[in-house]
């Protein structure tokens, strides 16, 4: 496919609007690649790309090789991913510490009006379904209330995390981001991108190898999760598409749980740079709330999270028809 500089522009732009619908928990990089039209050919891009690239290279030559598999597409999409990334990160991180009961209020709307459009294209409510939604929530609530089985900073727990939050690449309405705040990762993703953002800007060579030291496992984690369960995905969607969706219903319903706004903090735990943050964290009433519950505020932010998703809906609704 030829396509001019203005084209890879436009696809940079649709990776900032994808990036930063990575960043936000609730809502998917997958639904912004979908409504912009990129989806289709990002998944078989992705799908194309194996050992036999060098192969290819060696026999036809880099460019030629570079054009079958489409790289100009992935190079233009993940620089615009990355930028918008980087650049939210450190607002991420900001509002987690100063505003975090408002973060959390928008984070619930979000994933809240999720579950709806999830379980709106269920298309057929049998017993399996109902079955598959109850353990699912049950089984996603268990892993919000339960202790990390490892330090959120642990380099292979961060292997981990990007094996399990790649599939918001793949599936849309499903959100990476809310996959590390199930994990308990999601706070330091954003310390190490951060870190990154920081060690680049200032030429600090220690703390951006840091950086790149956590990313390199994460991105190990990602590309072999990307690998071994984009093509599981893709068949049960074909063929088992109601049980996917209730599983994927189920388990956000559970997990609302973990995104609270009003918790009460059981023990923490010392980060990276010395800080003491929440380790255990457990939902109370806003009425036990420590300090200003501002109930009307919290609900008001559910609101525009909640809006937010529904505006996408009716976005990505008017693309299908």
């Amino acid at each position: 496919m030829q396509r001019s500089l203005k084209d890879y522009l436009v696809i940079s732009l649709k990776g900032l609007a994808m990036g930063a619908a990575d960043v936000v928990p609730g809502v998917s990089g997958g639904t912004i690649a979908f409504i912009s039209g990129i989806y289709e050919e990002l998944i078989q891009t992705i799908h194309r790309i194996d050992l036999q690239f060098f192969m290819y290279w060696k026999k036809n030559g880099f460019a030629n090789a570079w054009k079958h598999y489409n790289l100009s597409f992935l190079v233009a999409l993940f620089m615009g991913i990355g930028i918008s990334i980087l650049s939210l990160a450190k607002i991420i991180k900001w509002l987690l510490h100063h505003e975090a009961l408002f973060l959390w209020a928008f984070f619930f709307g979000l994933v809240l009006a999720s579950i709806l459009y999830i379980a709106k294209q269920i298309t057929k409510w049998s017993p399996l379904v109902l079955v598959s939604i109850s353990i699912a929530a049950i089984l996603s609530y268990l892993l919000t209330i339960a202790e990390p089985i490892a330090s959120p900073e642990s380099v292979w727990y961060l292997l981990f995390c990007g094996f399990i939050a790649i599939i918001a690449m793949i599936l849309p309405g499903v959100s990476g981001a809310f996959i590390l705040l199930i994990l308990g990762a999601y706070g330091t993703f954003i310390n190490i991108l951060n870190q990154f953002r920081e060690g680049l800007t200032t030429v600090n060579v220690e703390l951006l190898w840091q950086a790149i030291y956590k990313l390199i496992f994460i991105a190990i984690g990602a590309i072999a999760g990307l690998k071994l369960f984009s093509k599981v995905l893709n068949w049960m969607f074909s063929n088992h598409k109601n049980t996917t969706l209730a599983i994927l219903t189920g388990f956000m319903i559970g997990s609302l749980n973990k995104l609270w706004p009003w918790k009460k903090v059981l023990s923490y735990r010392t980060n990276s740079e010395g800080i003491q943050v929440p380790f255990i964290e457990k939902s109370i009433l806003p009425t036990k709330f420590e300090g200003d519950p501002a109930i009307l505020w919290v609900v008001g932010f559910i609101g525009i999270g909640f809006a937010l998703i529904y505006g996408l809906e009716r976005i990505a609704t008017r693309k299908t028809t």
